[in-house]
Parts: C-alpha cells; sequence; structure tokens
C-alpha cells in the first residue's frame, strides 16, 4: 500500500487547491474521493481505498444505528473528483464551508489518505496535539 506523508502550505485559487504532487502520485488514476473528515477537516482517498474501507463498512448490521448514522456521515460528504492538468482540483463549496476552509490551506499526508486543514486551525490543532503527546 502506498502511504500519504508529509505536510504542505497551499493556497486556494478561487475555488482551486493545488495538491502537492507527492500526494498526488499516492492516487491511482485521476480521480479521487473527496468526503467530511472527523476534525473539521476533508479526507481525500484513492478510489480503491474508498471502495476497500466502504465494503468494510458494508460488513455492519442495519440495525447497528451508529454504523448506520456513520455510514450516512461519509457517503452523504462524499464526492468524486478529478485533479485538472496542474493536479490542482475544484473543492466543492459544501466541503469547503463544512472544513471552514480560508485562503490558506494545509494539506497533509495521513497514512492511507490525505487530509485538508485550514491553515490556523490546523496550526491550532497540531499544538493541541503535540501537548497531548508529549504530556502521555
Amino acid at each position: 500500500m502506498k502511504l500519504f506523508l508529509g505536510e504542505y502550505q497551499q493556497n486556494f485559487i478561487g475555488t482551486r487547491l493545488a495538491i502537492p504532487k507527492k500526494l498526488r502520485e499516492q492516487v491511482e488514476g485521476e480521480n479521487f474521493i473527496l468526503a467530511k473528515g472527523f476534525e473539521k477537516c476533508l479526507f481525500g482517498y484513492s478510489v480503491n481505498t474508498w471502495e476497500k474501507m466502504s465494503a468494510q463498512q458494508e460488513t455492519a448490521l442495519i440495525s447497528d444505528s451508529k454504523a448506520r448514522d456513520l455510514r450516512r456521515y461519509l457517503y452523504s460528504g462524499a464526492q468524486e473528483l478529478q485533479f485538472d492538468a496542474q493536479g490542482r482540483v475544484v473543492v466543492p463549496e459544501s466541503l469547503r464551508t463544512y472544513a471552514d476552509l480560508g485562503e490558506e490551506a494545509v494539506v497533509i499526508g495521513a497514512g492511507d489518505h490525505f487530509e485538508i486543514w485550514d491553515a490556523k486551525f490546523w496550526k491550532s490543532h497540531l499544538t493541541a496535539l503535540e501537548a497531548t503527546i508529549r504530556n502521555g
């Protein structure tokens, strides 16, 4: 499995965001899935990884209300997008609003996916995360 790694400062150009080449190279093909994340960020998955993750979600019982809610959350906010020739993507307004993305963004590798964060929110989140790690 290819891993998404690194942290990259990016600026929006209108509604377009350039995804760094090192991260784009981990996506198989020109299409990928962009979905709501859990900490006010966006998750980007290669289509193959998204399909594998979806197959795991589908094994949960339909009678499990938490599993139904998770599926609703993941699928309702997800969109299949395509990179343009310069490696940019139009981030849909609904996802930009959800993640409260301003003009400056941070794109990070997170193992099996990448994440898009508002730059100020990422800095705050990372500071809190580092304090938690230091203090155990």
